[in-house]
């Protein structure tokens, strides 16, 4: 009887400490950028249907920031706050000239340094930063017609060279998704293209399908470069949800109150189209 109970007790063991064992947290993966990488206009909520619940997503890029803006407005502090284990920081659009002394920055020095006080602060708390180049405008140049006009190359140029000197995984974008529509082309391209207020494409921003579509380039590139994400990350995208991010449905105190919510996918008494429900003025966007 005594041996039977040895027994039993040897064979539940394993099942026993399995139960006690902790239990490995998420990674959590922090997005940093402008409108081009937010949930609204940018891939950032593509990004999300490519990741699995296995993993937590922060979208924290906004509309109209440049690495110059981004910490002086505040919003790096609270992002660096999160404790993420893996940082993405995309800026350029809005860092380029003409866009004003509270945003404009050099990319040979002002912009190269903000961009590596951003890597250095994340991997002083133990975090990992990607530096990802900005994704390409999509204007094609008449003369050759399947090729985009340049653009943003000094920024992304820059990226390139910081990546190289602080040996930061470099997820670039900018050559993946020029590559991406010089292939496909100008008809193609325009799919991916939300129209302006006043009707025209705009070939900055993205669209539902444009946001799926580059986000699928950041994933497969961020397989290679990150392996240790590949766990956490689908082929495909899922489409079980719609998240709905920021949007303004007041103000308080001289801030916009904002609201993030997921909203099932498919019809229903309430069909949603979240990406039209509210749109930043052009001057706050890249």
């Amino acid at each position: 009887m005594k041996a039977a109970l040895r027994r039993l007790l040897l064979a539940l063991l394993p099942a026993a400490v399995l139960a006690v064992a902790p239990v490995a947290s998420k990674p959590h993966i922090v997005l940093v950028g402008d409108s081009t990488v937010n949930d609204r206009t940018g891939w950032g909520a593509g990004f999300r249907q490519f990741v699995t619940d296995d993993a937590t997503v922060t979208n924290t890029a906004l509309g109209g920031c440049s690495s110059k803006s981004f910490r002086d407005e505040g919003h790096w502090e609270p992002a660096l706050a999160l404790k993420g284990d893996y940082y993405l920081i995309q800026f350029g659009h809005n860092d380029e000239p003409s866009k004003g002394p509270e945003r404009e920055t050099d990319p040979a020095t002002t912009f190269t340094a903000n961009m590596a006080r951003y890597v250095d602060e994340v991997r002083a708390q133990g975090g990992q930063p990607v530096l990802v180049t900005s994704l390409t405008r999509r204007n094609f140049d008449p003369p050759y017609q399947m090729s985009l006009r340049p653009n943003l190359e000094p920024y992304v140029a820059a990226v390139k060279r910081l990546a190289a000197a602080k040996n930061v995984p470099l997820l670039d974008l900018h050559a993946l998704s020029v590559a991406y529509c010089e292939k496909i082309g100008p008809a193609e391209t325009a799919k991916l293209n939300p129209p302006k207020e006043d009707g025209t494409p705009d070939t900055t921003h993205l669209a539902d399908e444009g946001s799926v579509v580059f986000a699928r380039l950041v994933v497969d590139e961020l397989r290679r470069i990150v392996p240790a994400l590949v766990p956490v990350l689908r082929a495909e995208p899922a489409r079980g949800a719609v998240l709905v991010s920021n949007v303004e449905y007041g103000r308080a105190g001289g801030e916009d109150l904002l609201l993030d919510v997921n909203v099932p996918d498919g019809g229903g008494p309430c069909p949603t189209r979240p990406r039209l429900i509210s749109r930043p003025s052009s001057a706050r966007m890249a």
